[in-house]
């Protein structure tokens, strides 16, 4: 998908959790929680209505989530009128995002310009413990002939996506 035009915006009156279960262990995705003193940052896409029909398929509304309406700030004292994702039903407490997902999340914002301080502050997110690295111990890690990952081996692995071995998240709660 190919946004028309791209803005760093806010979010107020929501926080960013990840309590919607993925697998059987502490896992999650990311989801907004109502919360009044709140806010997320992020980006906000401009895209055509068939685009937004396909993005409605990819994050399974209305299995998955329900799409809101919200009001995004942007710049000095603007209001841009927008959609975004949320998923009232389906909510797991105490689910963390993986180390792969936390690496797409900050590749992101890095990627868009967000602010330091909030790029800091989804650094120091928790993450979960994957509970899928105990079965990959049963096969060989490295890479095939053709260079692509062999069975057995995390996509962050892979990808160079980082792990909570390889970057310096910490713990803030």
């Amino acid at each position: 998908m190919r946004p028309c035009a791209t803005k760093v915006a806010w979010l107020r009156g929501y926080q960013l959790v990840f309590d919607l279960a993925i697998g059987s262990g502490e896992r999650g995705v990311g989801n907004l929680l109502p919360l009044e003193t709140a806010k997320v940052c992020g980006v906000a896409y401009q895209i055509a209505s068939e685009q937004a029909d396909t993005l409605d398929r990819t994050e399974g509304v209305p299995r998955a989530y329900q799409r809101i309406d919200v009001a995004l700030e942007v710049g000095d004292e603007q209001t841009l009128q927008a959609f975004t994702y949320l998923s009232e039903n389906r909510r797991t407490p105490g689910r963390k995002p993986s180390p792969r997902y936390m690496g797409l999340l900050l590749h992101g914002a890095r990627h868009h310009g967000l602010s330091q301080d909030y790029v800091d502050e989804l650094r120091g997110i928790e993450l979960a413990i994957d509970e899928r690295d105990s079965q990959l111990e049963l096969f060989p890690r490295g890479r095939d002939s053709r260079g692509g990952p062999l069975l057995g081996q995390r996509p962050s692995q892979a990808y160079g996506v980082p792990s909570a071995s390889t970057a310096s998240f910490r713990s803030r709660r």
